[in-house]
């Protein structure tokens, strides 16, 4: 969403084929930096942990229970009788069974949750960007990921980070 990457190759070949002016100014911002270094992110996350702690706490009981198995067959699997360790057997596949299916919901249901966040946060972030680039009398502003070097003083993150969190 907020990889611009694509974009990066078309800018520098615009650059390169326009005429070179001294008063051209570039800014360069880390925006998956700065919106997840945010108040908003900050409470987002928090809100997810109490959200998801008890569907967490299942996934790790089930994982820890399906260890607990799987340490049972290796340690005692060799003294059981045939019918005992199919049975362990079967109960670990279950449990480990489980313990996927548990992992891939809560992780299907927390990244659908960040991708609103993501959506939600999309307007503010393109104001604050737009008002950077106007305070700051910019050109252009690049997304870091697009940048091999850039000088310290021209990484408007900590600006960002700043408009965003008002």
């Amino acid at each position: 969403m907020f990889r611009f990457s694509w974009i990066a190759p078309l800018v520098m070949l615009a650059l390169l084929a326009a005429p070179v002016h001294a008063q051209t100014r570039i800014g360069v911002v880390d925006l998956r930096q700065a919106l997840f270094s945010s108040e908003g992110a900050r409470k987002f996350s928090e809100q997810l942990q109490k959200e998801f702690a008890d569907e967490e706490a299942r996934v790790r009981t089930a994982q820890e229970d399906a260890r607990r198995m799987q340490q049972r067959l290796e340690r005692d699997g060799a003294m059981m009788n045939e019918t005992e360790r199919q049975r362990a057997m079967e109960q670990f596949q279950e449990k480990a069974q489980e313990f996927n299916f548990l992992k891939q919901r809560l992780d299907a249901t927390v990244n659908n949750r960040k991708q609103q966040f993501l959506e939600q946060a999309r307007p503010d972030v393109d104001r604050a960007v737009r008002e950077l680039l106007e305070e700051n009398n910019l050109d252009i502003i690049l997304p870091a990921e697009a940048v091999v070097y850039a000088k310290p003083d021209m990484d408007l993150t900590p600006k960002l980070l700043e408009k965003l969190n008002k």
